[in-house]
């Protein structure tokens, strides 16, 4: 598969960074981080709950001219600003212009869906209807993102998601699975920070552990996926151990 990647690297300007020593410089893997590098039209950033990956691509959708809670750079809109300023620090490297590029944000969906609305019924903004599959309120938050991703996402862009599989059920993983695919032959790339042992086992993807420094490792190698195996093999002696422990 033949990808010219819209974005290719992101580098920290380490030598402007004031202090290591405040937040979010003072993140470990911020402090021991100079560039990442994306090879594959997928990349998955994992690691544990607080290792920073939220506070990453977060800063990276702002370097994109995205809102920090969703949206494509046309949302200008904030409920509450609580950016760190990392994105002020990191320089992008792209070789080429995506047609169309959306920030998917799990924990603010709601913010982009009550803002959505809001354009349509105030500013009279109903061709957004057609642009996001109809009022995202009405229906369940695991449909309101199928549907986004299916009538905004197109071929040739950029999007980057953090945790999409918090709405999702494990079926709906695979469909969200199956819809990346479809856009990653259609010339689009993906950035997604992740829990969910279905959506990095993705064939064209690439996975990066945050808690090993950024270092690419192969999926059945994933902390991630030996935790899932070993729980779902024997659920009842794990939970015999956990509770004992």
């Amino acid at each position: 598969m033949n990808h010219n990647l819209f974005v290719k690297k992101v580098i920290l300007e380490r030598d402007l960074i004031p202090s290591f020593d405040k937040y979010p410089f003072n993140i470990e893997i911020i402090k021991k981080m100079e560039e990442i590098s994306f090879t594959k039209p997928v990349t998955f950033l994992i690691g544990e709950n607080g290792i920073g990956k939220s506070t990453l691509i977060e800063a990276l959708a702002l370097c994109l001219e995205l809102p920090s809670e969703g949206g494509t750079p046309n949302f200008q809109y904030s409920t509450k600003d609580t950016t760190s300023s990392l994105h002020n620090y990191l320089r992008i490297h792209r070789y080429n212009v995506p047609k169309t590029k959306f920030f998917l944000r799990a924990e603010s969906f709601y913010n982009f869906s009550t803002e959505v609305q809001r354009l349509v019924e105030e500013d009279d903004y109903g061709s957004l209807y057609n642009s996001y599959g109809g009022n995202l309120h009405e229906c369940s938050h695991g449909e309101s993102f199928l549907k986004l991703v299916k009538n905004r996402f197109t071929a040739n862009g950029l999007y980057i998601l953090d945790e999409p599989e918090a709405a999702l059920s494990p079926s709906r993983q695979m469909t969200l699975l199956c819809l990346i695919d479809e856009l990653v032959k259609n010339g689009s790339q993906f950035i997604i920070a992740t829990h969910s042992p279905i959506l990095i086992s993705y064939l064209n993807g690439e996975i990066l552990d945050l808690n090993q420094n950024f270092k690419k490792v192969k999926y059945e190698d994933t902390e991630i996926y030996n935790l899932y195996k070993m729980y779902l093999n024997n659920p009842y002696g794990m939970q015999e151990k956990l509770f004992k422990d």
